[in-house]
């Protein structure tokens, strides 16, 4: 009896510390749980994440500062009837003025109504309505229909009227040949509407009247 007792009198205990050990948990747990959330909220609140990240900030800041646009175009017909097309990479109006823009990687057309066609390649260009012309800088191309290829640093060209001449030198090979000039200027006749180039200034030809396209 003496060992029963003993036996039924340790159980006793046992079952004693263990609902007292989970009455405690079903306490402390929650209250833990309560204070680790706390302590992540006062984190959070002490570490103030800003709502835009700072490089998107200054991003913003420069946009509106130098407002830009994105694969502009520009067209327009010539008093002869010669439609000018001018497409860019990008383009930022100087001073705030539309009618002056500076634009990057700059591809042009012109298509003159006597049936031949200009395109123009360079990294950067300035247009100027109130002047009439575009300028054209840094590793300008010049491709016409009629078969000539010429390359130059720098090329000026009207805008209501189809005229280019170049800053200075310029090289390039067509259907006479290879060719180079101190300064080439192209213009149109406006009774045929056909393009003529004239190249002065120590023009240099290496005659050559193959097909161009060979």
């Amino acid at each position: 009896m003496t060992a029963c007792a003993s036996a039924w009198a340790d159980m006793s205990w046992r079952e004693n510390i263990h609902s007292r050990l989970v009455a405690w948990l079903k306490i402390v747990l929650p209250l833990a749980a309560l204070a680790i959330l706390s302590t992540l909220f006062l984190v959070a609140r002490s570490i103030q994440v800003p709502d835009e990240l700072p490089f998107a900030q200054i991003d913003l800041k420069e946009r509106a500062r130098n407002p830009q646009a994105t694969e502009p175009a520009f067209a327009g017909v010539t008093d002869n009837g010669d439609r000018i097309a001018i497409n860019a990479v990008s383009a930022r109006p100087i001073d705030g003025d539309m009618s002056r823009v500076e634009a990057t990687d700059v591809d042009g057309r012109m298509d003159m109504n006597g049936g031949s066609v200009i395109f123009v390649t360079s990294k950067k260009g300035l247009i100027d309505q109130p002047a009439d012309m575009t300028r054209l800088t840094g590793d300008v191309v010049i491709t016409t229909t009629d078969g000539y290829v010429m390359k130059t640093e720098a090329l000026n060209a009207g805008l209501s009227t189809v005229w280019a001449e170049t800053d200075g030198f310029v090289q390039g090979n067509g259907p006479p040949g290879r060719f180079t000039a101190g300064k080439m200027k192209l213009s149109t006749d406006p009774e045929t509407g056909k393009s003529h180039l004239l190249l002065t200034q120590r023009a240099k030809l290496i005659y050559d009247p193959r097909d161009p396209k060979e």
